[in-house]
């Protein structure tokens, strides 16, 4: 923890680095008072109310938006169009080579794959918007012809989507970067307070519940505390997992370079057990929300037995819980598959002269990787099943479902804040007069 609150001094201290943390605050606070722009021609009430019968979809899309999306704001869609298109553009990456060769040429192709992502952002958003505005018809204003009302409102959404965007990307450029995942981070952590209130009425309707009064006061008191442990504990068990890595050791031969004699040190390649990040998880309620949005689109008012089953039944039933654990799993190795690429890392080995100890150059060295991860990949798909549905299913059983972290949020709180000060780290390190003497004492030993 101290290391924490010295790094946040250090940077602070660096001229450079206080500029671009002050610049991220800046955009970020800009952020939240966006989320307080209400769209106009929309009963905000009405919409609340709408939002709230998505269940599960509602309450996570709200979370990403850092509340906007139940209080009808400009900012309701959040980075979500952005986050959705990211995930499309790097799927077709894998089957259309057009896009596979430009992901490959460095610079130059990051910065077309992110205009052809921003692009595809914008055109989700609007889709996005059209549905938001017909699912939640019955929420519009009456003051104006209903098509144009339908149009102000998608626009509305559409533009806040853009600007959400183009808020990400001034972060990438002169803050500290991450913007989209900081803009995720920031709508999260305003919902703290929300949690430490609904905990503490929790603890309150306890107390009352017992008719001893000093009794009623400390068991409440004690329940206050062992949920905040509790989630204090569950923070640091992520936070242990997304650091942890398995490191496979490198042997690499001497090489004779004119007169001087290079290489012939030991490395290691480090697999980190965490390596597909929060993906998985959003890939999973991604697709299980998509037959109760199509349920709350085309079918709200339906009576049909079998419409109404598949929306209980995907809505926190056993069922749903079950369905999640498997696309977990799934998605864990599938994102792996896709990210992941062991015949590259050992041919990168080989041609730098490398050798992993006991295990000979080429094909067996990529099968040795190759199993490796599979190994990791049950770690980590346990691992996200569990910070995702065990304090949930807890929550339900012991009524604290509502102040309890969801999976998704604490992964997205650690994750970005873990690498925030590996980022921050990174740059004190390079801007140290010690690394700098470091780096200028290897130069010489090279020449």
């Amino acid at each position: 923890m101290n290391g924490i609150f010295d790094t946040a001094v250090n940077a602070f201290r660096v001229e450079s680095i206080r500029k671009r943390l002050l610049y991220t605050f800046m955009i970020l606070g800009i952020f939240m008072l966006g989320g307080l722009v209400a769209v106009p021609g929309i009963d905000g009430e009405k919409f609340t109310t709408l939002i709230r019968q998505w269940g599960q979809l509602g309450s996570i899309m709200d979370l990403i938006s850092g509340g906007g999306l139940m209080h009808a704001s400009i900012l309701s869609l959040g980075v979500s169009p952005y986050i959705n298109a990211s995930i499309i553009i790097q799927l077709l990456t894998v089957v259309i080579p057009a896009l596979e060769d430009m992901s490959k040429e460095g610079e130059s192709g990051r910065k077309k794959m992110d205009k052809i992502t921003r692009y595809s952002a914008i055109g989700l958003a609007f889709l996005q918007s059209c549905l938001f505005t017909y699912s939640t018809r019955s929420a519009l204003n009456t003051s104006l012809p209903k098509w144009l009302n339908f149009g102000l409102v998608v626009m509305a959404f559409t533009a806040g989507a853009a600007i959400v965007v183009f808020l990400g990307e001034k972060i990438n450029d002169k803050g500290i970067g991450n913007g989209v995942s900081l803009i995720i981070f920031a709508g999260i952590v305003t919902r703290l307070p929300d949690m430490v209130k609904t905990l503490y009425a929790k603890c309150v309707n306890i107390s009352d519940s017992i008719e001893n009064a000093a009794l009623g006061i400390t068991v409440g008191i004690l329940v206050f505390i062992a949920v905040a442990i509790v989630s204090v504990a569950i923070i640091v068990f992520v936070l242990y997992v997304q650091n942890a890595e398995r490191r496979i050791p490198v042997q690499y031969s001497k090489k004779v370079i004119g007169r001087q004699a290079r290489g012939g040190n030991r490395d290691y390649i480090p697999l980190k057990v965490n390596m597909s990040g929060v993906m998985p998880v959003i890939f999973a309620m991604s697709l299980l929300a998509v037959p109760s949005i199509v349920i709350n689109l085309f079918m709200s008012n339906t009576t049909n037995e079998v419409a109404l089953w598949l929306k209980n039944s995907f809505t926190g039933s056993v069922w749903y819980y079950i369905i999640y654990f498997v696309l977990i799993i799934a998605f864990t190795f599938f994102y792996t598959a896709i990210n992941f690429h062991p015949v590259e890392i050992a041919n990168n080995i080989n041609k730098n002269g490398g050798m992993i100890n006991g295990i000979r150059s080429g094909k067996p060295t990529t099968d040795f990787i190759k199993a490796t991860a599979f190994r990791l990949n049950w770690m980590e798909a346990f691992f996200l099943v569990l910070v995702c549905i065990v304090p949930t299913i807890i929550g339900i059983l012991t009524g604290f479902e509502n102040v309890w972290f969801a999976g998704t949020s604490v992964l997205i709180l650690t994750g970005v804040a873990n690498d925030l000060i590996v980022q921050v780290e990174g740059e004190l390190e390079i801007r140290s007069p010690k690394g700098f003497l470091e780096d200028l004492t290897i130069k010489k030993g090279r020449r």
